[in-house]
């Protein structure tokens, strides 16, 4: 995505109800989604071995959406719009996620809202599984991100996120 639509969509989300706020950097916060995340992945889990793939697809996604929510409540930065909160992971942490995770992400929300909302539109049992199967390696990526954040770092992303919405 070019950079400059990339931040044309941080600045409409940030000028929703529930879109992008900068709050005070909360640790407790981010530890609870964190545990949320890897709930997730044992729900996902239960759900496969049942051999029931749209709560897992399900499950897959909210295990990484809640793992990205982690780390902006670590930077001090709310958003309740999930395509908000992807982009701004997608702006703020390229250079610690790789294209091909932040790809996947995206992937597994498409995959969940077509699951979800769209019971006409199947997915092979190898998407389902990849998704599945790429879930944990995704989270522990983002985690390893939190735990090396340092003050000095929140900083750096809360002003690069500052002058992005100054524009």
């Amino acid at each position: 995505m070019e950079n400059k639509d990339l931040k044309s969509k941080i600045l409409w989300c940030s000028k929703q109800n529930k879109g992008i706020k900068l709050v005070k950097p909360n640790d407790n916060l981010s530890d609870a989604y964190l545990k949320k995340s890897n709930n997730s992945l044992k729900s996902m889990n239960l759900n496969a071995g049942a051999e029931l793939y749209d709560w897992a697809v399900d499950a897959a996604y909210y295990a990484r959406y809640h793992s990205i929510y982690a780390l902006l409540q670590k930077c001090g930065i709310v958003c309740e719009i999930h395509d908000c909160s992807i982009n701004l992971i997608r702006l703020l942490f390229d250079d610690k996620l790789s294209e091909g995770l932040l790809k996947e992400l995206e992937n597994s929300k498409k995959q969940r809202v077509d699951l979800v909302y769209y019971t006409n539109r199947l997915l092979s049992i190898e998407e389902i599984n990849k998704n599945i199967e790429s879930a944990p390696k995704f989270m522990l990526t983002v985690e390893k991100i939190i735990s090396e954040l340092n003050v000095d770092d929140i900083n750096k992303i809360r002003e690069r996120l500052k002058r992005v919405l100054s524009n």
